[in-house]
């Protein structure tokens, strides 16, 4: 390939789980499983990650970017998208939009005996901050793209 190029598999990337809440909520993505794209591509603008949720996993804490945008594509399963009006089912094929700035909070949760997949683009915009409506989390993306989580009143975890 040209110089600057750079062809990977998917799969040659190694599943992680986990997340980088703190311990009170490492258990929301104990059944979550990420392949992330975007540094092997060497890409910095935005990120790709391609994530699988085991029977009765959750993509995260419902949470809402006030200056990152977001985008699903759903590949595999069925997943229930839980936003502020509520409840909707997704499958193979569906789109999801989660524009920046609307204080729309969002999950995914698996709630299917099999396993669902899906690949979530999002830009790496500085200085967002993530709201979390139903539990005691606040984050900020720094200048320097260092997360810093905290509870809501701004104290540390």
């Amino acid at each position: 390939m040209a110089n600057g190029t750079y062809v990977f598999k998917a799969s040659s990337i190694e599943e992680s789980t986990g997340s980088a809440y703190p311990d009170a909520y490492q258990y929301v993505t104990k059944d979550r499983y990420v392949r992330r794209l975007t540094d092997p591509a060497h890409l910095t603008n935005y990120a790709v990650n391609l994530v699988r949720l085991a029977p009765g996993g959750q993509s995260s804490c419902r949470h809402a970017h006030s200056k990152q945008d977001e985008f699903v594509y759903m590949m595999e399963g069925e997943l229930v998208l839980n936003t502020d009006a509520g409840r909707q089912t997704v499958t193979v094929g569906d789109c999801v939009g989660f524009p920046a700035g609307t204080g729309d909070a969002h999950h995914f949760v698996n709630e299917t005996d099999q396993d669902a997949s899906f690949l979530v683009i999002g830009d790496r915009s500085s200085n967002d901050t993530v709201a979390y409506p139903d539990d005691d989390m606040a984050a900020k993306l720094d200048a320097d793209g260092k997360l810093i989580i905290t509870h809501k009143d701004g104290s540390p975890y």
